[in-house]
């Protein structure tokens, strides 16, 4: 096993509430490297080949999202993690909710920061 840190992409539409805390919440944490992108034009980053490449697992909120990344970088996910976390639209950033939603969904796939 690679001492390396693993690099953690989080997705969603516009990348300023859900995707923008999941990489708010693992920032500092030495096991992981993590960027956030949206699907959408008018993201504060939108989501580009160089981000799917860059990647050790992708993180979805919504199938939608997985949809859209399997459409536009199909080539690219050949033997990635791509995760669906089935989280709506409906927080704030760095809403607690969320954030106990996100630790939740991410249990099964990363270690999880207090």
């Amino acid at each position: 096993m690679s001492n390396e840190p693993q690099k953690l992409l989080f997705i969603c539409s516009y990348n300023i509430n859900r995707s923008v805390t999941a990489e708010w919440m693992y920032d500092g944490v030495p096991a992981y490297i993590v960027r956030s992108a949206g699907t959408e034009e008018g993201s504060r980053f939108v989501l580009e080949k160089q981000h799917v490449q860059w990647a050790d697992i992708i993180f979805v909120m919504e199938p939608y999202h997985l949809e859209e990344l399997q459409r536009r970088f199909g080539k690219e996910l050949a033997g990635k993690k791509v995760h669906c976390l089935d989280i709506p639209d409906i927080y704030d950033f760095l809403e607690p909710r969320l954030m106990v939603e996100l630790k939740t969904k991410l249990r099964p796939y990363v270690q999880v920061p207090e």
